[in-house]
C-alpha cells in the first residue's frame, strides 16, 4: 500500500529532519524491553525492531537531549507493544478479557510515577514499563505535562476497550466516531506531550486551552493517525479499525473510491493545518512556535518513518 499512499498522498511540506543519536537510543530502548520484560521471544524482538521505534522519535524530535529522545523512544516501543498484544496476540478480542489488563495500567497510572510508592500487585511488565516512563516525566518537574500524559494514556487505555467491543461484535464504526476515537487509539497525543517535554518553551496551561491551539493539536493527530491508516491499510484490510475501512462501511463505495476518499481527506487536512499554523505562528509567541514545531515535525515524521518501517508493510 506504500505505492498507493506515496501517489495519492501530498508529502507534508515540512523539513526532514532526525536525530544523530537515533541508533543510540535504538539499542538502549531495545535493552530497557528485554530488562523488563516487555517481550521475551526473539519473533517479538524482531518486530519491534522492525518498527523502528527510535527512527520515529528521532524524527519527531530531532533537536532534544538524548535522554528525552530515550524516554520518548521507550513510550513508543511501550505503545506498540501495547497494540501487538491487542492487536496480534488476541489481548483485544473482546473487552472481558482486555479489562483486567486495563484496570492494572489505570491503577499504575493513578500513582502518577511516585518513586516511593509501590508498583501494584500483578501488573506484568506492561505495567511496570509505564510506571517507569511515569515516573521518570515526574523527575523532570513539570507537573502540567505529568497530569496531561497520564490523562492522555488513561484516554487511550479505555479507547483499546471501544476497538475490543467492536471487534467481538464484528462492528465497524462510522466515519466521525472513528475519527474521534482514533485520535485516543492511535498514542498520538501523549507522544506530542513527550515530545513538548522535550523542548523548554511549550505554552502554559492556560494559553494551551486556547480553542485554536487545540484544534492545530487536533488536526496533527488526524494527520498522523491517517497518515498510518493509508499506509498500512494493505495489512489492515479485516480490520473495522481503518479509515478506509470506515468510508467502505459508511458510503457503501469500493476500495478504490475509498481509498481515495481517505487521501483526499489527509490532503484537505493537511491544507487546513497549514493555514492554522501560519495564523498562530503569526503572532511571534515563542512558546506557540515550539508547540507548532514539535506538530509540524511529528507530521512529517510519521510520513518519512512510514515509508520505510517494516511494521506495516
Amino acid at each position: 500500500m506504500r505505492s498507493f499512499a506515496v501517489s495519492a498522498l501530498r508529502e507534508p511540506p515540512f523539513p526532514v529532519r532526525r536525530h544523530t543519536a537515533v541508533e543510540l537510543a535504538a539499542g538502549e530502548s531495545a535493552g530497557w524491553v528485554r530488562e523488563l520484560g516487555l517481550i521475551e521471544d526473539p519473533a517479538g524482538l524482531r518486530r519491534l525492531a522492525g518498527a523502528s521505534p527510535a527512527e520515529l522519535a528521532g524524527r519527531a524530535c530531532p533537536g532534544a537531549p538524548v535522554d528525552r529522545l530515550r524516554l520518548l523512544t521507550d513510550l513508543i516501543s511501550w505503545l506498540f507493544v501495547m497494540d501487538d498484544a491487542c492487536d496480534e496476540d488476541g489481548l483485544g478480542a473482546s473487552p472481558t478479557r482486555l479489562a483486567p489488563t486495563v484496570a492494572g495500567l489505570l491503577a499504575v497510572l493513578d500513582r502518577h510515577g511516585d518513586p516511593d510508592g509501590p508498583v501494584p500487585a500483578g501488573v506484568g511488565p506492561l505495567g511496570v514499563a509505564l510506571h517507569d516512563l511515569c515516573r521518570r516525566v515526574r523527575a523532570r518537574q513539570r507537573p502540567a505535562l505529568l497530569l496531561r500524559l497520564v490523562s492522555q494514556l488513561r484516554e487511550y487505555l479505555l479507547a483499546l476497550l471501544w476497538e475490543a467491543a467492536n471487534r467481538e461484535h464484528r462492528r465497524v464504526p462510522g466515519v466521525a466516531e472513528y475519527v474521534q476515537m482514533r485520535r485516543h487509539t492511535g498514542g498520538a497525543r501523549p507522544s506530542f506531550t513527550l515530545t513538548d517535554l522535550a523542548y523548554d518553551a511549550v505554552p502554559e496551561p492556560g494559553r494551551r486551552a486556547d480553542p485554536a491551539l487545540a484544534a492545530v493539536d487536533d488536526l496533527a493527530a488526524d494527520l498522523v493517525c491517517w497518515c498510518n491508516d493509508l499506509f498500512s491499510y494493505g495489512k489492515e484490510r479485516s480490520s473495522a479499525h481503518n479509515l478506509v475501512t470506515t468510508i467502505v462501511g459508511e458510503t457503501g463505495q469500493d476500495e478504490e473510491a475509498a481509498l481515495r476518499a481517505a487521501a483526499a481527506r489527509f490532503n484537505a487536512a493537511l491544507a487546513a493545518y497549514e493555514e492554522r499554523e501560519s495564523a498562530l505562528a503569526g503572532a511571534g509567541d515563542e512558546a506557540v512556535l515550539a508547540f507548532l514545531t514539535t506538530r509540524r515535525n511529528w507530521i512529517r515524521a510519521t510520513y518519512d518513518w512510514s515509508l520505510a518501517a517494516s511494521r506495516y508493510a
